[in-house]
């Protein structure tokens, strides 16, 4: 038997689909002006077509708080097609009702001035009433009036001139003072979040499609939320530090001497030019300089990162990578794989100011005692360690076991077979570990504040390949730059900090700051484009 769906009923249907799907997008657009505001990427005093920006939270959230309730009780009317379950669910009415009891709570203690005797009830009373509004009716309704009435509370607060920019809270028992710049995109943030997850149920008529709708918008906006945050984060700093990093910033062309030789006859030289490139960047290529008419720089504080970072990796790969495949292809599976197991886990996880105080106590004193280069490559190289060694063995152990039968059944050695069948086949996933572990120690402070920095006024960086050098005795090769102080990026944007420059030089900081960024995410693409490389030579 077939059933067909009147045409009325099916306008309705496409309609309620329409308007399910602008309430999404308005609460998606509601929330992005949220995060644009906390990240001050738009003004709380700024507006849109003559509109403040807090009115348009207002509008909005009212709009589309009265949207979903209408979407709700349409489809509990039978004006649209939709599937709802008897009930929206516990689960729902207890997190609904805990909202309720925060509300509740709120709203008796701070507007009502209730003591501790008189608002708790109140807020069980409100939370345990939203509970039963979620639970008791139909999910069309359950899912769609307390979102609704939340949406179109908070909205009102905004039109209401409750929530301003001048508004402020400072509860009694708590140092912090709650402002309206604050409490306002973080109210419509959540509401918006809230109010387009029951759009999204309605807009697949409720029942299991809804849920799920409801679950993926929520998981789609939360790694669009994570990417726009990052890419907040990027623009925010970029925008506070770009003027000054590319201050002064000089680029041209000029002509030198490429070859010359001698003319006889004429008793002259003939000299042949070939064009160059002139370029200065007095932010990334000078250091620290006493005279004013030179731009200070952090030039040495980038070779200090870079090679800290350069040697830390060095240290800590072939060991890591060593260990794990002796790990996975050696050693018995039992209770010492078991042990080491647990270790690297838990050294991974092991705050970074304890390999800073590990390499205080234990490796300065043997290496000059004095903070040093190679004692910041070392402690990194510790921390380094302990992700290297999981990731590469996770990685050797996807190598698929058809890969060793066929190596061996051509007569291969272990050694030979580890060498050019299983390591290379693990390589991308041994990278990925890499690039993850990098992106932690090139950023570290406390670490080579203690270990490594010392100098914050060096003209240039340390000069490790060109200080290497051959001696009559053990170890019979020296290197005096490996043992001198340095300065990173991240210690000189710590000492900028705490010596007060940034408060009268905000943007020496912020330039600084992005810097360290640029720096970090070169190592970043450094690693991303070796995986690549290898993933594609294994494709071949």
């Amino acid at each position: 038997m077939s059933y067909e769906t009147s045409e009325p009923v099916a306008d309705e249907s496409s309609l309620a689909e329409r308007v399910a799907a602008g309430v999404v997008g308005l609460n998606v657009l509601s929330v992005i002006l949220g995060f644009a505001a906390i990240f001050q990427w738009t003004e709380v005093e700024s507006e849109f077509f003559g509109v403040t920006l807090f009115n348009l939270y207002g509008a909005s959230l009212v709009l589309t708080g009265l949207g979903v309730v209408a979407l709700g009780f349409a489809s509990r009317a039978d004006l649209v097609e939709t599937t709802p379950d008897r009930s929206a669910g516990l689960l729902t009415g207890a997190l609904f009702g805990l909202v309720g009891v925060v509300a509740g709570g709120l709203f008796a203690s701070q507007t009502l001035g209730l003591g501790a005797v008189g608002w708790l009830p109140a807020a069980l009373v409100v939370g345990v009433g939203v509970g039963a509004v979620t639970v008791l009716p139909r999910e069309d309704v359950g899912s769609t009036l307390p979102v609704g009435a939340l949406s179109v509370l908070v909205g009102a607060l905004f039109l209401l001139d409750v929530f301003t920019t001048e508004w402020e809270w400072a509860p009694e028992g708590f140092s912090a003072t709650f402002t309206g710049p604050v409490v306002g995109p973080v109210l419509t943030i959540f509401a918006g979040l809230v109010c387009a997850w029951a759009a999204a149920k309605a807009h697949e008529g409720f029942g299991t499609r809804g849920r799920q709708a409801g679950a993926y918008l929520l998981v789609g906006l939360n790694a669009f939320g994570m990417l726009g945050v990052l890419l907040l984060l990027i623009v925010f700093v970029v925008g506070k530090g770009w003027s000054r990093m590319v201050e002064g910033v000089e680029i041209g062309l000029f002509s030198e001497p490429a070859f010359w030789f001698h003319v006889p006859g004429l008793d002259q030289y003939l000299i042949f030019e070939i064009p160059g490139v002139w370029f200065y960047w007095p932010f990334t290529m000078n250091g620290y300089s006493l005279s004013s008419d030179v731009m200070n720089g952090v030039l040495p504080s980038i070779v200090g990162t870079v090679w800290l970072v350069v040697g830390a990796v060095l240290f800590a790969v072939p060991l890591g990578v060593g260990a794990a495949v002796f790990l996975t292809e050696y050693a018995e599976q039992g209770g010492f794989t078991r042990a080491v197991e647990i270790a690297t886990n838990g050294l991974w996880s092991t705050p970074s100011i304890v390999y800073g105080l590990f390499g205080y106590a234990f490796l300065v004193p043997r290496l000059g005692n004095t903070t040093s280069l190679m004692a910041g490559q070392l402690v990194l190289g510790f921390m380094l360690l302990p992700l290297v060694l999981i990731t590469s063995r996770e990685a050797i152990k996807t190598v698929p076991d058809e890969y060793r039968d066929a190596s061996a059944a051509l007569g291969v050695s272990q050694w030979e077979t580890i060498k050019s069948v299983v390591v290379p086949a693990a390589m991308p996933g041994v990278i990925t570990g890499v690039i993850l572990g990098v992106g932690r120690i090139a950023g570290e402070t406390a670490p080579i504040l203690l270990v490594a920095t010392g100098n914050l006024r060096a003209s240039g960086g340390p000069q490790v390949l060109s200080s290497f050098r051959f001696t009559s005795s053990p170890p019979f090769v020296a290197n005096p730059a490996l043992l001198d102080s340095i300065s990173a990026l991240p210690y000189k944007l710590y000492a900028t900090i705490t010596a007060g420059v940034v408060s009268s030089d905000p943007a020496f900081g912020w330039a600084t700051a992005l810097v360290l960024l640029v720096v970090v995410l070169s190592f970043y693409a450094v690693g991303i484009a070796s995986r690549i490389y290898f993933r594609r030579k294994l494709e071949q």
